[in-house]
């Protein structure tokens, strides 16, 4: 079987490290970038199979990063889940808006992320 991609952008070093050892342990093959300019100019080339998405990132917050990957015809195809301390409902409602297809709030529990990840890329 084709192993399958995960982008992570996340600005704050020890929690991408974190995410990244976790998903590589489970077999996905991961690339992890700090902010939302690197990811919309690697997302292309590297064909991700499901973006895990921070909000509160430098340069560009997830909202719009979430937006214009949503807005691209090469990339809208790509689940796009939010995985954020921002969790009230208006922050919830403004990520499902910019096309969202999850939300995760932070902390979260390592079994709650691959759950939704296998949910998007094994289905």
């Amino acid at each position: 079987m084709e192993q399958k991609k995960i982008l992570i952008v996340e600005d704050e070093a020890s929690l991408l490290r974190l995410e990244s050892i976790l998903l590589t342990s489970k077999g996905y093959h991961v690339k992890g970038v700090t902010s939302g300019q690197a990811a919309l100019e690697v997302v292309e080339d590297y064909a991700p199979d499901l973006v895990l998405l921070d909000i509160m990132l430098p340069e560009m917050d997830g909202f719009e990063v979430c937006r214009r990957l949503k807005s691209g015809a090469a990339t809208c195809h790509i689940p796009v889940v939010m995985v954020t301390a921002k969790k009230c409902p208006e922050d919830i409602e403004r990520g499902m808006a910019v096309g969202a297809d999850w939300y995760i709030p932070k902390p979260f529990k390592s079994a709650m992320v691959l759950q939704t990840i296998r949910r998007f890329v094994e289905t």
